[in-house]
């Protein structure tokens, strides 16, 4: 790999849209230096499972001839991009981290990755996760253990944590998570990139997530404005979604900057009931108080509700039973254990106790919306800890579901809020993530916030894997 490539690697989307634009770069180069990157990282880190350089390459040819002749099909025509393994992607296989499925390829795209490539953007593979995403961390009997690019003794967190770790490392410029508890948010905050889950409607997902309406879509990028470039593209509606229904007004990548004077911000560091390692707390305060020099009325308050835990493992626990009830024996024995088991507990919910759950969640809905009269934001942390050590069994009560360990991500699932993590700075040299939250529909209260904040709070980027190879 050239010393070229490697600054060409380094580079955001706006900056290698803007080269595009003036003739100094060209996509080819863009993806062979993406490529090149994943060529030496992927073996330490396992962020991809597959990896489509013909199609990436043939598609950044294309995309070289809309710039040099001024048509480019969007503001990320030609920028290298990656795709979940949990959607559909033509020519591509869709294993979803699961032994039941199979490799082969996919013969059309689902709305996210028909958009990105409608488009221009250069899709250069799929990225790994748990099976059926079904955990905050990524391993799986078909891929293997996705390591942290901080130190690969460590998880990078999941379920999107392959995206999060091409990211973390720009194996790829923009990454596509999906988070029905915090699968966008979890890696992000452990590898120390942006993403998002922005207010459930505005992504189109189909087929639809066996999560239903807690899975959202959405963008992990390093930097906030590619992010904004993302969602120009894929927040469209798509008429095989029933469920997204909202449309935003304008641009996303033009919502402007405004000051942050005067902004409510509540700041819960603990929920009212969590336990947060104060290394991790130290870096949270820190960043919050950054808000308060930006001119924002920062008063420490928690929303009130109580851990909502029971209901949202009833919901998770029944989509997870729908999954495997077409299952045989035979095919069952093929599953993660520990998913395994959450399905088959699920598979036994009855229905007035799963009913409960959806009007205790129409509760907390409703309880986060009046609290958003008050406060226009509400922050935490991303997570009270940072990574664990990569291929710890997260799967059993005694071994800490993974839910007991993210308790700040899944709450914002069932009410169906934008919530966004940003890096905030380093514990024990490790990322830490800055929470951000705000009601339903107010996405560019987070993006203003988190896009002013992160060149305060930045924790920087790995440039190598690091750690026992």
């Amino acid at each position: 790999m050239s010393h070229d490539y490697e600054e060409i690697a380094e580079l955001d989307a706006v900056t290698l849209v803007q080269l595009f634009k003036q003739g100094e770069l060209s996509p080819v180069d863009a993806t062979r230096a993406s490529l090149a990157r994943i060529e030496t990282c992927n073996k330490d880190v396992n962020a991809y499972c597959h990896v489509a350089e013909e199609s990436a390459l043939a598609a950044a040819a294309e995309s070289e001839k809309r710039w040099l002749n001024k048509s480019p099909l969007s503001m990320i025509d030609g920028v290298p991009s990656s795709i979940k393994d949990l959607t559909k992607t033509k020519d591509m296989p869709m294993r979803s981290g699961s032994l039941t499925s199979s490799d082969a390829l996919q013969t059309e795209d689902a709305p996210f990755a028909a958009r990105m490539r409608e488009a221009g953007a250069v899709i250069l593979g799929k990225t790994t996760s748990p099976e059926f995403g079904w955990k905050g961390v990524t391993d799986s009997r078909v891929t293997g253990i996705t390591c942290n690019p901080w130190d690969i003794s460590k998880t990078a967190g999941g379920s999107s944590g392959g995206a999060a770790v091409a990211a973390s490392l720009n194996m790829g410029v923009l990454h596509q998570g999906s988070d029905a508890g915090g699968s966008i948010r979890i890696p992000g905050g452990f590898c120390g990139v942006f993403g998002i889950k922005p207010t459930f409607g505005y992504i189109p997902q189909w087929p639809a997530s066996a999560m239903t309406t807690l899975s959202h879509l959405g963008p992990m990028t390093r930097t906030v404005a590619d992010s904004l470039l993302m969602m120009d593209v894929v927040a469209q509606p798509d008429p095989r979604d029933w469920y997204s229904d909202r449309h935003f007004n304008g641009k996303w990548f033009a919502i402007p900057e405004q000051p942050l004077q005067g902004l409510r911000v509540a700041y819960s560091p603990t929920l009212g009931y969590v336990d947060v390692d104060p290394a991790v707390r130290q870096c949270v305060d820190q960043a919050v108080a950054k808000l308060v020099e930006l001119g924002a009325q920062v008063e420490e308050v928690d929303p009130g509700f109580s851990d909502p835990l029971e209901m949202f493992s009833t919901l998770w626990f029944a989509g997870a039973g729908k999954v495997i009830s077409t299952m045989s024996e035979i095919q069952r024995e093929l599953l993660d254990p520990g998913f395994r088991a959450i399905a088959e507990q699920g598979e036994k919910i009855a229905i007035t106790d799963y009913m409960k759950a959806v009007d205790a969640r129409a509760a907390l809905g409703s309880r986060m919306e009046m609290f958003h009269q008050q406060y226009d934001l509400l922050i935490t942390p991303t997570l009270p800890i940072t990574a664990f050590e990569a291929g710890r069994d997260t799967s059993s009560p005694e071994q800490q579901y993974w839910m007991e360990w993210t308790p700040f991500s899944y709450p914002f699932n069932l009410t169906q809020q934008p919530a966004a993590t940003l890096p905030c700075g380093l514990a024990k040299g490790m990322p830490v993530g800055l929470h951000v939250v705000a009601a339903k529909g107010k996405d560019a209260l987070v993006f203003n916030a988190c896009r002013q904040l992160e060149t305060l709070v930045a924790s920087g980027h790995p440039q190598r894997p690091k750690g026992n190879s």
